[in-house]
């Protein structure tokens, strides 16, 4: 490490725009991918079921948002797919992609959502990527793209998440027309009383109905508590996102992916989008076709339940008998299950659903099966389903 390297790391976390607003909330902060964030208020179970009953507000602007333009959009969107697996120059405005960001060998930098933005934009698409690789993906972007694209870092925007089942009613009374929006759908709303331009997408990470909400970080605070006025809000911390998404099946980038995973191990080959399987085009792609073309990868991600009520946590090893066979790499006790849950990365031939396998925790062996995921079904709002 060098000693720019060290200092950089020796740096204090930064705060959200909504540090105050967490603490005068009595939110439990703690530091996560460089951020002072909260982890919890009421609690995390407590968090976690008025999420699957009602709506939580979830603070999430830690993440990178970016915007893309060029002279030519179709120049934006070919340089954008140098480097994502997506089919951007058919994706139609106001419709939101899971993407990645891919090394020459296939290996995931990052996995993001990217929106095109409607034909009457200043720019032509809108990415949000992960805390903790938001200064790596910017470096990565910025070295790659050809000079004629603009990318422009909304450093000075917050983002919220709303999510829950009561969301859509409790934002529609603060963004009229937002009840509208389908499944991956996005767009530009007026804060009723037009006190803020605000973008909302029909997304989330908690496997429930829900939105996220980009807005100017000078006038989230004055939104947040607009939305907590309403009884069917409560703010909801890390910890809550945190199980709500294992529930989900929904990998997070550094445990459930890194670098050294593939989209096809990680079982995201829907990602690859199969209108460029033939033409490519995009860093990673003749890796990923390998292994899809082979039929499957050496190791995959799969889902276990756990017997009892001890959770394995990430790094937990799995054995199949005396083979260690793979390794977990989320885990915890599933609130709405009532038992424990996790996934992890295991030898291909054991990630057959129903297959018995055994977590180490603690110097013990836990029964564990292979089980189909998500482990709780999204709910997401998808039009005309």
């Amino acid at each position: 490490m060098t000693d720019t390297e060290d200092e950089f790391e020796n740096l204090p976390a930064e705060q959200l725009p909504l540090d105050s607003w967490h603490r005068d909330h009595g939110a439990r902060m703690v530091e996560f991918a460089g951020y002072e964030m909260p982890i919890q208020y009421e609690g995390i179970v407590a968090e976690h079921e008025w999420t699957r009953t009602r709506a939580s507000l979830f603070d999430v602007s830690h993440m990178g948002q970016l915007m893309f333009a060029a002279a030519d959009p179709g120049a934006c969107a070919a340089a954008l797919e140098a480097l994502l697996p997506a089919d951007l120059a058919h994706l139609k405005p106001r419709r939101v992609r899971y993407s990645m960001l891919l090394n020459e060998t296939g290996g995931v930098l990052d996995d993001l959502m990217v929106t095109r933005l409607p034909d009457d934009s200043d720019a032509q698409f809108y990415m949000v990527v992960n805390g903790a690789t938001k200064w790596d993906d910017i470096a990565h972007l910025r070295e790659h793209l050809p000079d004629d694209i603009t990318m422009t870092h909304l450093d000075d925007w917050a983002l919220l998440a709303l999510q829950g089942p009561e969301a859509a009613a409790a934002l529609e009374a603060l963004a009229p027309g937002v009840s509208d929006l389908g499944f991956m759908q996005a767009g530009s709303f007026e804060w009723a009383g037009g006190k803020a331009s605000i973008w909302i997408s029909r997304t989330g990470y908690s496997g429930e109905d829900g939105f996220e909400i980009s807005i100017a970080a000078d006038r989230v605070v004055a939104f947040a508590d607009a939305l907590v006025a309403d009884e069917r809000v409560k703010p909801a911390g890390l910890g809550a996102r945190d199980s709500l998404r294992l529930e989900a099946g929904l990998p997070l980038y550094g445990h459930d992916l890194t670098e050294e995973t593939d989209p096809v191990s990680a079982g995201l080959a829907f990602a690859l989008s199969k209108s460029r399987h033939e033409a490519g085009g995009y860093m990673g792609h003749a890796a990923c076709m390998v292994r899809l073309e082979d039929g499957g990868t050496a190791q995959r991600r799969v889902g276990l339940a756990l017997e009892g009520r001890l959770p394995a946590r990430e790094g937990a090893q799995v054995f199949a008998g005396d083979a260690l066979v793979g390794t977990v790499t989320s885990g915890g006790f599933s609130p709405t299950l009532g038992h424990p849950i996790a996934m992890a990365t295991i030898e291909t031939e054991y990630a057959g659903n129903g297959t018995a396998l055994e977590l180490e925790v603690r110097g013990k062996r836990l029964p564990a099966t292979v089980v189909p995921m998500p482990f709780v079904p999204h709910r997401y709002h998808r039009k005309g389903a």
